[in-house]
């Protein structure tokens, strides 16, 4: 992150590219910088989304030495794939619009006729450049890697193109009102991404139905199909894994499980994050925390807010 990124041989510092990346790097390197950023959103956005599952995206911090749950063609590695691509996409989208790339600015002027109340204007999110730059650093890899099986890299080339097409489907129209006092008659309006963590929270409910596949010849070539004989067949919007994952509830290595063992729970909960289904019915330990808050706040005219600071005890759960 502190690198400079103006000197071809920076492309070398980054562990694990591959030869067409290091290409891509030195052919574009002011692009470095959304890059790396996307990588870190990928790490930190993960881990919000799946902080109430016993999988807390824990696997993705040692990137990009990823533990065997993300090297196997488990579910897992088929959400952190969609939404790394996802995410590079969506950074250099942006970084376009915030004039950080000299090669690029504003996405094109919708095709689509405006309404009566407002007028195209502002400066869209150019997604055509994301998807044309994410798509060739995300895939290369997928493509230039001798490492894997067909069925692995076909897996996470799919899912890749899924994160991009959830990202392409959340392109909305963002307005700016203009008139006399804040009236809005006008509105100058844009196409625009959301955050990533609402692109995560898409995914995730792909991630919870996922369809297991198989790679196989189908006519001349070889397609994902879904294993078992009854269910649909996949879509270009279905995340797909090959096998199974494991609980997750003791550590295990050879798996990439790191367990539950400490990990906090809600007690009142029941969903992913009660103590019963975090700690695996293994139980639970409770104790207090003091924790500091804001309190007794009163509004002085004007314009100020002034609080006491209040401790309370609060009582927190840990899986045994």
């Amino acid at each position: 992150s502190e690198v400079a990124w103006n000197e071809s041989h920076h492309c070398r510092l980054l562990a694990g590219l591959v030869p067409d990346q290091i290409q891509m790097c030195r052919r574009n390197l002011e692009v470095m910088h959304s890059i790396i950023r996307a990588a870190r959103q990928t790490k930190s956005v993960c881990q919000k989304t799946f902080a109430d599952m016993r999988w807390n995206c824990s696997s993705i911090q040692r990137a990009p030495s990823f533990s065997p749950d993300l090297l196997k063609g488990t579910r897992e590695s088929a959400f952190v794939y969609a939404l790394a691509a996802a995410a590079v996409t969506h950074s250099i989208a942006q970084a376009c619009t915030s004039g950080e790339l000299p090669l690029c600015s504003c996405g094109s002027v919708p095709s689509e006729v405006p309404g009566p109340d407002f007028r195209w204007g502002g400066c869209g999110d150019n997604l055509r450049y994301g998807l044309q730059l994410g798509a060739a650093f995300a895939d290369s890899p997928l493509k230039s890697s001798k490492l894997g099986t067909q069925a692995l890299k076909a897996m996470n080339l799919h899912n890749n193109a899924v994160g991009r097409q959830v990202l392409s489907d959340s392109l909305d129209t963002k307005c700016k009102c203009h008139g006399v006092s804040g009236s809005c008659s006008v509105k100058t309006c844009w196409k625009g991404l959301p955050k990533l963590d609402e692109i995560a929270s898409d995914l995730k409910s792909k991630y919870l139905a996922a369809i297991k596949v198989t790679h196989r010849l189908v006519g001349p070539r070889k397609q994902l199909i879904p294993k078992e004989m009854d269910v649909r067949p996949v879509k270009e919007t279905d995340l797909v894994y090959l096998i199974n994952s494991p609980d997750y509830c003791t550590p295990n290595l050879h798996l990439g499980s790191l367990g539950t063992q400490d990990r906090q729970c809600n007690k009142t909960s029941v969903g992913s994050d009660s103590c019963n289904l975090m700690c695996c019915g293994r139980g639970y330990n409770a104790y207090t925390e003091e924790v500091v808050e804001r309190c007794h706040c009163k509004y002085h005219w004007c314009c100020y807010v002034v609080c006491k600071k209040c401790q309370r005890k609060v009582e927190r759960y840990v899986c045994k």
